[in-house]
């Protein structure tokens, strides 16, 4: 199902745009990043239990969510760059406010607004790529948005464990404050109007329910949408647990934990370039097929890790193995799901980012209710957030009975780019 044929974009679009909207991925998602090797240190200093705490990274999660759900119908209403100035900006505003604030309670609810201004960057990103590339360089776009969601989480996590050694949990709040800055800059001279008045769709709710109605009655947008969300849900799993398991169980110390994260992380970010490069040459479907087999095996790993003590190497290697499958996953879902709705791509892209953090924002305190010295909710969480998502994928994404099999290699091949790299 199509909504509409491909708006044309009036600007010159190249290298310089790209990496912008690359970069605009990332503040949202850095915000837990970056302060994770910390997260330990704030809890013990707030006096919160391990749950409350992971809070913190939840209502983060939920904002992020909810931020997509606003942002993007408000884009294909308003254009890109508008949204963008006015999130980034409340970002650095809030995020001065997360260091300032004197208990976890509060702490929480501007975690919940910081979440909400950098779900504007993720969603523009997403939709602006849809704007100006089509066809083969759409998939490779969004391939390198994986890859730069990679490198944020390598950086995030080493930046974090190396300034933890200078600055407490609200000096790395600034430091995020001073990186939306410099993004808030970026964005004001970088970014151009992607989305022509002409292409824009009409105001008001009744607009917004008809597109979601359109978009939710499509089979095959529900099934990427679900599948990613329960995959995005066993990811954020791994990012609220984590630094508890490889410090409070392994003993490992920030700097560390920063290395080992960084090290699954560039598997994140190398899986990610290559799914998107297997997805144009192979099969979409096929290389998400791919990605959740990965990530179940890493899951299974964490859950056996969880039922009998392992070795921090297997505890590792399947959280390696649980992300790279994550990456896998994320540019064929993304393909699929906003592939056919170029006019509308906003929306589609604030439903897929939404489910995305949902369902992680649901699932990360949930490795926490054993407390910070145990494994296996972490195994737990993530093996059936993993299964959940391929019986998704199978269920919505596999054609019905009797049925032609869809041709996805289409996407690769399909139109001719509107933006020249």
């Amino acid at each position: 199902m199509t909504a509409s044929s491909s708006p044309t974009v009036r600007i010159p679009a190249g290298r310089a745009l790209a990496t912008l909207l690359l970069v605009l991925t990332v503040f949202g998602p850095i915000s837990m990043d970056l302060y994770l090797p910390a997260l330990p240190a704030l809890t013990a200093e707030l006096g919160a239990a391990t749950s409350l705490a992971q809070l913190t990274v939840t209502a983060c999660l939920v904002g992020l969510a909810a931020g997509q759900l606003i942002a993007g119908p408000l884009s294909d209403r308003f254009g890109r760059r508008r949204p963008a100035l006015i999130g980034v900006t409340a970002y650095v505003v809030v995020s001065a406010l997360c260091a300032a604030s004197p208990t976890v309670e509060l702490l929480i609810a501007a975690r919940l607004v910081q979440g909400l201004a950098g779900g504007v960057g993720i969603v523009i990103a997403q939709a602006a790529g849809r704007d100006v590339y089509e066809g083969g360089r759409l998939i490779r776009f969004y391939g390198r948005l994986t890859v730069i969601g990679g490198l944020a989480a390598i950086v995030g996590p080493l930046l974090g464990g190396a300034l933890t050694a200078v600055l407490d949990w609200r000096g790395l709040f600034l430091v995020l404050a001073v990186i939306g800055a410099v993004i808030l800059g970026w964005v004001a001279v970088g970014l151009p109007e992607t989305l022509p008045q002409d292409a824009r769709t009409g105001a008001g709710f009744a607009v917004i329910r008809r597109d979601v109605r359109l978009l939710l009655s499509d089979r095959r947008f529900v099934g990427a949408v679900v599948a990613q969300g329960f995959v995005y849900a066993a990811l954020f799993a791994y990012l609220s647990g984590a630094t508890y398991v490889l410090q409070g169980v392994y003993g490992l110390s920030p700097q560390g934990y920063a290395l080992a994260f960084g090290l699954n992380s560039a598997g994140f970010m190398v899986s990610g370039y290559l799914a998107g490069r297997l997805s144009e040459s192979w099969s979409v479907l096929g290389t998400l097929a791919v990605g959740l087999a990965v990530a179940g095996l890493g899951a299974a790993g964490l859950l056996v890790a969880g039922l009998a003590h392992m070795p921090l190497a297997v505890v590792i290697v399947s959280l390696f193995l649980l992300a790279a499958g994550t990456a896998v996953t994320s540019p064929p879902s993304t393909t699929l799901a906003l592939a056919d709705y170029p006019q509308i791509a906003g929306t589609a892209s604030s439903l897929l980012g939404a489910a995305r953090f949902a369902f992680g924002g649901i699932a990360a305190p949930l490795v926490g209710v054993a407390g910070a010295l145990s494994i296996l909710p972490l195994g737990l969480v993530t093996t059936i957030a993993v299964v959940a998502a391929a019986v998704a994928a199978t269920a919505l994404l596999r054609p019905p009975a009797g049925a032609a099999a869809p041709a996805d290699t289409h996407l690769a091949t399909e139109g001719t780019p509107t933006c020249v790299e």
